[in-house]
């Protein structure tokens, strides 16, 4: 079901640049602070591209971040500071880490290539989570003026034998390209030419269907891109045996990361809910309307460490709530919480966010469906640390502590088609982008 092809990848040219000063996180990962970091690194460094500095661009002459972001992919290309592959290829790209808080190692390993859009009607793509509205636009913005993909979906498919990676992996020499991110991951990158190879590794994907791990918002960019450019791309003839597959027409594909799900190298981590600007937000009324659907229980005063340590001990769906009147330990009570969840799919309502959106957010805090996927009075932090501090320096009303969404979850919910609050998961490590580049043009 999945169709996967190599391509020319468009790559940062070593004799020109350092690969450790181009490359950066995903654009909805890189904090102000590491957006300025990067523009000291380097001035070919991938954020001026992805996520310019607005300050810079003079609007009055009709210059955006999305016009100079095309001005500079353009001259980079030019330039020699990227340069495109002679011939198609499909990259094996491992990324070797530490699990957050623990002393434990892992190895993620995948592979880099094209990959088909389908409509999520067709089951072959699945989702996971909701999206919202604001990243997609300013992603489609930056697709239209640049005709170009910088990162990678990060795509999930099942292979129980490890089949894929003995393909990959097996008897490779070192890696071509390697660098180590400022979260300590060692990034690895291989190129594989051998038409051979490649059409092994098309025929073993051939039968696998897709859950979106990362990057739903860029899946339905470039979907949405693709059906634009479908109606009047040229009829392509089909390819005969000996050539390599390509898309019907560039749209039709995006650049996609394959990692196989029942891998040990997959890591989830919990992404936090900070609630703020809540006219009239009162703790103890909080607490009390909690009350009804969950159990309350106040936590001696500590720091992040301790109130996830809480957290952990909790097998059924638990949260701590967060506010300047100290922390609370909230359980699920299961008959109320069930009432109230009546209307999710059953699989849904055994997820802790579940319970939290429908629940905390939306009957007792008042953010309905819209406003979460605004993003009106909401944020989503990684770290448990800054969630907590942005209530004591009273930059939010409460914050939601919450667990990780475990594999097996997000796997029964994307293949019954349906889907988890926004950002559910947080897996880490996360892709770099600006190790391939695909332009449609």
């Amino acid at each position: 079901m999945a169709r996967i092809y190599p391509f020319r990848a468009w790559r940062y040219n070593p004799t020109s640049v350092r690969l450790d000063d181009v490359v950066t996180q995903p654009y909805d990962k890189i904090s102000p602070s590491m957006q300025q970091a990067y523009y000291q690194r380097s001035p070919y460094n991938l954020v001026r591209i992805i996520l310019g500095l607005p300050e810079l661009f003079d609007a009055e002459r009709g210059e955006s971040v999305y016009t100079r972001a095309a001005r500079d992919f353009k001259a980079w290309r030019e330039q020699g500071v990227l340069v495109q592959e002679k011939d198609p290829a499909i990259f094996a790209y491992s990324q070797r880490f530490k699990v957050p808080g623990t002393e434990i190692v892992k190895e993620r390993r995948g592979f880099i290539a094209l990959g088909k859009l389908h409509e999520y009607a067709e089951q072959v793509v699945f989702r996971h989570e909701q999206t919202l509205s604001k990243p997609k636009s300013d992603r489609l913005n930056l697709l239209k003026a640049t005709h170009a993909h910088f990162g990678q979906i990060f795509m999930l498919y099942s292979d129980p034998a490890g089949s894929v990676e003995k393909i990959l992996y097996d008897g490779n020499g070192p890696a071509e390209a390697e660098v180590t991110d400022e979260y300590g991951v060692l990034h690895r990158l291989w190129r594989v030419t051998d038409p051979a190879a490649i059409r092994l590794l098309i025929t073993a994907m051939a039968d696998k269907k897709l859950i979106i791990a990362d990057g739903h918002h860029r899946y339905e960019t470039a979907l949405g891109y693709s059906k634009e450019h479908a109606a009047k791309a040229p009829a392509k003839a089909e390819h005969s045996a000996t050539e390599l597959p390509q898309p019907a027409f560039p749209e039709a594909a995006v650049m996609m990361t394959f990692v196989n799900m029942d891998s040990d190298g997959l890591t989830i981590l919990p992404t936090h809910r900070v609630v703020h600007s809540l006219a009239g937000f009162d703790p103890a009324a909080f607490a009390a309307s909690a009350d009804e659907f969950f159990t309350v229980e106040s936590l001696p005063t500590g720091d992040a460490t301790n109130y996830m340590a809480a957290l952990s001990r909790e097998k059924t769906p638990a949260f701590v709530a967060v506010t300047a009147a100290g922390a609370l330990l909230l359980r699920s009570k299961a008959e109320p919480v069930a009432a109230a969840l009546a209307d999710l799919p059953e699989r849904q309502r055994q997820l802790d966010l579940s319970h939290l959106h429908s629940i905390l957010l939306d009957r007792i805090l008042g953010l309905d469906a819209e406003k979460v996927r605004e993003q009106t009075n909401l944020r989503y932090l990684r770290d448990a640390g800054e969630a907590v501090e942005q209530v004591r320096r009273g930059e939010a009303n409460v914050t939601f502590l919450t667990k990780p969404v475990t594999m097996e979850q997000l796997r029964e919910v994307a293949f019954a088609g349906d889907v988890m609050p926004q950002k559910s998961t947080d897996f880490f490590p996360k892709l770099l982008s600006g190790l391939t580049i695909y332009a449609l043009d």
